[in-house]
């Protein structure tokens, strides 16, 4: 089904909107939040929580992408769940690891008042993946979007995890180059 046909149906309040939502993205979003929770339990709560959050917003909101709606809200809901769990046992943690990688290339948002730049940010890190070569470009969408593990992303992308750490390295250092000249670091 088309995804104007599903948003449609969450608009007319169908319950069938959930039903087509999971057939068509419900796979996707199931790899984030198992990405990021490491557990199928919690990736399933997360998928929960993301149909009855686009049920919820919906209403309010007409997405022109439906993927990219509903996967960003299951991230959301992931990386949140992750936390929380993270907070209590204070054990290993893929995603603070992940995102710790990436604060020596993007500036943290210091007010309300720097939403502007962050979203500036946001779509240099856009255009920044686009200059990428594509092997570099999904090892680094993989690596800091799905939190995928190096051995995970050298698995599913027939490449050592030595060329898997040196491009996200490279890559990284690129970045702060690309965000330097764009005056936003």
């Amino acid at each position: 089904m088309e995804d104007s046909a599903i948003v449609e149906l969450y608009w007319q309040r169908k319950e069938q909107a959930i039903t087509e939502s999971d057939l068509k993205y419900g796979g996707y979003c199931r790899n984030i939040a198992r990405n990021i929770c490491c557990c199928n339990e919690d990736a399933e709560e997360c998928i929960n929580d993301t149909w009855m959050s686009a049920w919820n917003q919906m209403p309010d909101k007409r997405p022109k992408n439906l993927g990219g709606f509903l996967s960003t809200i299951c991230r959301n809901f992931a990386i949140n769940r992750k936390r929380s769990l993270s907070r209590q046992k204070r054990g290993g943690n893929r995603l603070e690891m992940a995102l710790s990688e990436l604060e020596s290339c993007i500036p943290a948002p210091k007010s309300v008042e720097e939403e502007y730049e962050l979203s500036e940010l946001m779509n240099a890190i856009d255009s920044f993946c686009i200059t990428l070569r594509t092997d570099d470009r999904r090892i680094f969408i993989a690596r800091y979007w799905f939190i995928a593990s190096n051995a995970e992303i050298a698995k599913k992308l027939g490449f050592s995890e030595g060329k898997v750490r040196t491009s996200l390295y490279r890559t990284r250092l690129r970045l702060r180059d690309y965000l330097e000249k764009e005056g936003l670091f």
